[in-house]
């Protein structure tokens, strides 16, 4: 899918269905049956509200997520649609899914990922499944902390612990939880209190560390451990929040500069790899967005923003 700039967006594939986004303020969703090519939900936020990526979906419910950040009213909602119908339903209305306090969701197909707080002010992990609605808590932070940075893979949820935000004893931590069930366990650090977000596969996890004063937070430094227990191995810089597990793989982006031009790639590891792979360059002046993961497929936008026409292009590759 190639479009101009400012034209519409591939937030994620499905097997089944196509969701893109506009470049509209609001960001209007559009899920399209890949088959037909008939569009079965537009869900465009009202006033003051914008979407959110991901979108939740698999081959019959889709969830978006729009947020209200700015004025005195912050505000997070998310809707479930039936892609059969196109009727939605308006989640904090369903008493047995916990409220969505914070915007980052975490998904891996029909599972996801998010954060609630709960009747004692505490910011729980909540897991959930989008064809059920059936939820569980993982964990939970005692106020004014908070969790954030859910993302999941084919077999667990790793995700952010943040004590003591706005101090000089501000910590933010990393733990990785099974999605079968059980406790979470702390990602060990390289350096305490500046982990960013990661993703754990099969045992292994890879995360990034930056600190919260960091001038350039938009990089952070990846780190691997194979099991709980392993030692850690550096994988160098790498553009911050884009790491995350898709099939038998984890990925992550990398910028690099030269003669002045920026250009950016793709990478991969799994367990047992010696090292990991190079899979996709950009050409100078090309920028890429955050991937995501559906049907064992990573999708990611790559934008071309040099010399010549300006436009984005839908990239995906099979993650088997």
């Amino acid at each position: 899918m190639r479009q101009p700039v400012d034209g519409q967006h591939v937030v994620t594939q499905q097997r089944k269905y196509l969701v893109t986004r506009s470049s509209d303020e609001a960001g209007t969703t559009t899920i399209t049956d890949r088959a037909s090519r008939r569009v079965v939900v537009r869900h465009a936020p009202p006033a003051g509200f914008v979407a959110q990526s991901p979108v939740v979906i698999d081959d019959r419910w889709a969830l978006v997520e729009e947020i209200r950040s700015d004025g005195p009213r912050p505000e997070i909602r998310a809707y479930r649609y039936d892609l059969t119908t196109g009727a939605r339903t308006d989640l904090a209305r369903q008493r047995a899914l916990p409220r969505i306090s914070e915007p980052e969701i975490g998904a891996y197909d029909g599972t996801f990922a998010y954060s609630s707080t709960d009747a004692k002010r505490r910011s729980c992990l909540i897991v959930a499944e989008l064809d059920t609605l059936a939820a569980r808590s993982v964990t939970c932070v005692p106020d004014p902390g908070y969790i954030a940075d859910p993302i999941v893979s084919a077999d667990a949820v790793t995700f952010s612990q943040i004590t003591a935000p706005q101090t000089p004893q501000r910590c933010k931590r990393l733990f990785t939880a099974p999605l079968t069930g059980g406790p979470a366990r702390p990602v060990a650090p390289t350096r305490n209190c500046i982990q960013w977000s990661g993703a754990t596969l099969r045992g292994a996890t890879v995360w990034s560390e930056v600190s919260a004063t960091d001038p350039d937070q938009y990089q952070s430094r990846a780190y691997l451990r194979e099991a709980g227990d392993a030692p850690a191995r550096s994988l160098g810089p790498i553009v911050t929040d884009t790491i995350v597990a898709c099939g038998n793989w984890i990925h992550w982006e990398v910028r690099t500069t030269t003669n002045g031009a920026e250009s950016y790639q793709l990478h991969r590891w799994q367990p047992g790899q010696a090292r990991p792979q190079v899979i996709y360059s950009t050409p100078p002046d090309t920028a890429l967005t955050a991937p995501t993961c559906q049907d064992g497929t990573l999708i990611l936008e790559a934008a071309h923003l040099g010399n010549g026409a300006k436009y984005t292009e839908a990239i995906q590759t099979s993650t088997t």
